[in-house]
């Protein structure tokens, strides 16, 4: 009554029942001998199979067999035994079924108004011929003797008669044997047992079926049990014949008559086998065991199954000492087709196979079923914690966090159990391992991205506690691994250690390269940064992020003040500020904690075969680390030509990227690309860059102006300018000079005499010339030219005119005229040394002329008896005794800041040239109390580097 239907009748059990080879050739034997025939068949069957072998089924069949005789030919599958037996009907036996685990060796079976049997031979003849039969045996199972032979005879024949028919079926033999030992039953047992099996052979019709485990020190850890179990397997194999229910290959047709209301393939399922086997053909180089032309008949014979989810069984469990071949997968696969069959309603699955990695890990009764296959739960915490836990699992929460693809596959926690599967637990004794073909095979079909596998294996890998890893190898294991070392060492990390462990690896990473490019790093106060004319990175630290505005405002600090004092060389700071993330911190912390678990002797003995993993690892958190810096130091700041900060975004950087592996380099070469630095200025360049208002300018002054003025590029060597100044002075566009004691400027090389770059020297009291300055300094100027005016004159007799000289140098500029000597014709009229000229009486044209000494000048004067207007207008001027001088241009206005350059080019650069040209200057700058002194030590520091009156009043 506690069996299920399927089991109790019948037609079911048939319909239910694949004949494989083993019970085919059983049932026809057995019923070929029932019928009397006792050629090529056997009165005794030894069914010694290992633990869930499918033995119990076979008895099973041969009982419904032997009690309905003729009738079972309606029965699918009996056709087959009648063919192979050879015969046209099953014969009806009487049947007696002997079960060692329910027999009770003290106080036996007996239902009411029955005897009670205490012996497997009482019950044996009761179960056969009643009353009648026990009768027989009924002395020797109250005493507790085996029968002989001629009893067990008598007792046969008065059960079935002369020529009845009897079938014995006798199961968990050694289960009972065990029991009865202290009463010293066994003995009588196997004494029993020969005596059975000898008048069985020599009967007719008379089958005894035994079935006892396989050994195995796990089934039988007892040597006692061993010993007779021993014994009785010599003595059933001498008289008897042994049948192995081993069903090599016949697994799955079992399966599917046990699970499905099986009637074949289908056409959809004939479509399914065709698609996969065409994918596994194609991708056979990726694949295991999916090579030749039998891919199509191994996906039909394993229908609606993925071959990998029999074929597991078959290739690695069946080594574990616990694991029921037929039976435990049966109850496996029942479980699982249960869940997956609920979970494609519930969560909209719709999957072509049962695959392997569809294995429902995360029901309870699955699992209790899985480990007790497994022969123990240890690896429960390995399951709930990496694979399929309730709570979130390693694996489950990398399939959350996925891409759509990956996540609605479940890839991660498929390519979990299916290692799980394929590493045998963790626990076979030859360390089975799952590799990526296997995998690949087990996860692979038409619609699978197979490249997922090696994405979700590196991800699995990096994050699961219990998942061991070498050479593309994976396994479950009870130890934890790596990753969970690295949890428990990442908490003891210290901030402090973290924060001094970037810093360590950020200048490791900008040091080299670049020269003379100097480097400060982390500055907290200005004078951390001193005001000189050179090129200084700037690498500022993770608590001042490139996004934060308080990090701007720092930089504006350090660019305008250098401690107390205004900084001069604004321009020679240059800043490389971090993004704001949290990758580079936890990279620092991985890498100390996995040096935290190298640095452990007693951690390292833990990991056995992981040693050379975290090496691996190690090198793996170094280099992290590494590209964390890359990626994040990408943000440069310098002052702009407008005063104002700049950045330049070096985009997304890695160690590629940078050639020599340092990121000064590869910041100079951004900043040479848009000529912020430039490695030097050609002399025309310099020429351009020259001050309008200075002659001469301080070879010192010259480096110094391209690291304090933003409007120039930087010099990433500042002595490149020696470079400059020497070629200028060779080709001639400059000359060379130092200014003595006196202030007087002495021209050390002409311009287009040779210099040597290492001959120039930087200083205050050096100086370079435009070549018309230098040319000057060595041939200073003098009157090479005079100019009369006005350049004619007309007067009436005895009139007067004033005239005025000028006089121009050899450098064609005006020049002042010392003294002159003017001189008029004898007859024509007089001329003063003032230049006021007086006609005399007669008419006519005649010559004044005037002389410096270094340059003559003549213009004529026509005195006339009557004047034209224009000499009229002259004699009335000259007749107010005022001679006619130069003229001054004045004006005085204010002038916005803004337009300070374009009122010079465009109002004053055409006098700029006139030596007598006076700017007078006056500014008012208002802002508060500390601005403004700052501000005024800024132009103090300009003044006198102009040589101008610093005297700059802040009220």
């Amino acid at each position: 009554g506690k069996a299920h239907e399927d089991y109790v009748k019948p037609d079911l059990f048939f319909r239910r029942t694949y004949l494989t080879k083993s019970l085919l050739d059983l049932s026809s034997q057995v019923v070929r001998r029932l019928s009397g025939i006792k050629v090529e068949t056997s009165a005794v069957f030894n069914m010694a199979t290992q633990f869930g072998g499918g033995k119990t089924h076979s008895l099973l069949a041969l009982y419904h067999l032997a009690n309905h005789g003729p009738v079972a030919k309606q029965w699918k599958g009996i056709d087959e035994i009648l063919t192979k037996a050879q015969i046209t009907e099953i014969p009806k036996a009487k049947v007696a079924v002997f079960v060692g685990t329910e027999f009770d060796t003290i106080d036996g079976r007996g239902g009411e108004g029955e005897p009670t049997r205490r012996t497997p031979w009482g019950e044996i003849a009761w179960q056969l011929g009643g009353a009648k039969a026990f009768d027989v045996v009924a002395k020797h199972d109250a005493e507790g003797v085996a029968p002989g032979g001629d009893v067990i005879t008598k007792m046969l024949d008065a059960a079935c008669g002369p020529n009845g028919a009897a079938l014995i079926l006798m199961d968990e033999l050694m289960n009972y044997i065990g029991r009865a030992r202290k009463s010293g039953m066994g003995m009588q047992m196997l004494s029993f047992m020969q005596n059975l099996t000898g008048v069985a052979a020599a009967a007719d019709h008379i089958v005894l079926c035994v079935s006892i485990p396989s050994s195995s020190d796990s089934e039988l850890p007892d040597p006692i049990d061993r010993s007779e179990y021993e014994a009785f397997k010599k003595m059933l194999d001498r008289v008897g014949k042994a049948i192995s229910m081993s069903t090599e290959g016949e697994v799955t047709e079992i399966i599917r008559r046990r699970l499905f209301d099986w009637e074949g393939l289908n056409e959809d399922a004939r479509r399914t086998v065709a698609a996969y086997a065409e994918w596994a053909s194609e991708n056979a180089g990726s694949l295991a065991n999916m090579n030749g032309d039998n891919v199509a008949e191994l996906f039909r014979k394993s229908y609606p199954f993925h071959p990998s989810v029999i074929s597991v069984f078959e290739r690695k469990w069946q080594s574990l000492a616990r694991f029921q071949r037929t039976r435990g997968v049966l109850r496996l696969l029942a479980l699982w087709v249960s869940r997956v069959y609920t979970d494609g309603f519930q969560k909209g699955l719709n999957e072509p196979l049962i695959e392997l990695g569809s294995a429902p890990l995360h029901d309870s009764l699955f699992c209790d079923a899985m480990f007790e296959q497994l022969g123990e739960d240890r690896l429960k915490i390995p399951v709930n914690t990496d694979i399929a836990g309730k709570t979130n699992s390693h694996a489950k929460c990398l399939d959350d966090e996925a891409e759509p693809e990956m996540k609605k596959a479940r890839i991660h926690q498929k390519v979990a159990t299916v290692i799980f599967f394929e590493s045998n637990g963790g626990q076979s004794q030859t360390k089975a391992e799952a590799t990526v073909p296997e995998i690949k095979t087990a996860l692979g079909g038409p619609d699978f991205n197979i490249a997922q596998v090696d994405t979700a294996l590196e991800q699995l890998t990096s994050t699961c506690y219990y998942l061991m890893w070498e050479r593309n190898r994976y396994r479950f294991g009870l130890k934890p691994n790596l990753n969970q070392m690295l949890v428990q060492c990442r908490g003891d990390v210290k901030v402090k250690d973290i924060d001094a462990r970037i810093r360590q690896e950020t200048e490791h990473l900008f040091k080299g390269g670049a020269k003379g490019l100097d480097r400060k790093y982390q500055p907290r106060l200005s004078n951390d940064l001193p005001d000189r004319p050179q090129l200084t990175l700037v690498i500022l630290g993770m608590d001042t992020p490139a996004s934060d505005a308080a990090t701007t405002t720092l930089i504006g600090e350090f660019i305008r003040n250098s401690g107390t004092s205004g900084r001069t060389f604004k321009s020679g700071l240059i800043f490389c500020a971090p993004s704001a993330s949290t990758v580079l911190v936890e990279a620092a912390r991985d890498l100390l904690a996995w040096e935290a678990i190298d640095d452990d002797a007693d951690a390292k003995q833990r990991l056995e075969d992981q040693t050379k993993t975290l090496a691996v690892k190690l090198l793996r958190a170094s280099r992290d680390l590494q590209e964390a810096l890359f990626r994040s130091y990408n943000h440069v700041f310098l002052l702009g030509k407008e005063n104002t900060l700049k950045l330049h975004n070096l985009g997304t950087i890695n160690s590629s990227s940078v050639t020599g592996g340092c990121i000064a380099d590869l910041i100079m070469q951004e900043l040479k690309k848009f000529e912020e630095v430039v490695e030097s200025v050609g002399t025309s360049k310099l020429v351009r860059y020259w001050p309008p208002a200075l002659n001469e300018w301080a070879t010192k002054a010259v480096r110094d102006v391209f690291f304090a003025s933003a409007e120039l590029p930087r010099l990433s060597n500042p002595d490149s300018i020696k470079r400059t100044i020497s070629d200028g002075v060779t080709k001639g566009d400059f000359g060379y000079a130092r200014r003595e004691a006196g202030g007087t400027l002495t021209v050390l090389r002409r311009p287009g005499m040779s210099l040597a770059e290492d001959a120039v020297e930087l200083s205050d009291d050096v100086y370079i010339l435009k070549a018309v300055d230098a040319q000057k300094l060595i041939e200073p100027p003098h009157v090479a030219k005079l100019t009369i005016d006005p350049a004619r004159g007309h007067v009436l007799p005895g009139a007067s005119i004033g005239f005025t000289v000028s006089g121009i140098d050899q450098y064609n500029q005006p020049i002042a005229v010392a003294s002159c000597t003017w001189t008029a014709p004898t007859g024509g009229g007089n001329i003063d040394q003032a230049g006021k000229f007086t006609a005399g009486a007669e008419i006519g044209l005649f010559p004044i002329r005037v002389s410096s000494g270094e340059a003559d000048a003549q213009i004529m004067v026509y005195v006339a008896a009557k004047a034209s207007a224009a000499a009229a207008a002259a004699a009335a001027a000259a007749a107010d005794g005022k001679p006619k001088g130069p003229t001054k241009i004045r004006w005085s206005g204010t002038v916005p800041a803004q337009k300070w350059m374009n009122f010079y080019s465009k109002v004053l650069i055409r006098s700029a040239q006139n030596p007598g040209l006076e700017i007078t200057v006056s500014f008012v700058v208002p802002g508060d109390p500390e601005s403004s002194k700052t501000k005024a030590d800024e132009m103090r520091s300009a003044l006198k580097e102009l040589g101008l009156d610093d005297a700059v009043s802040s009220d």
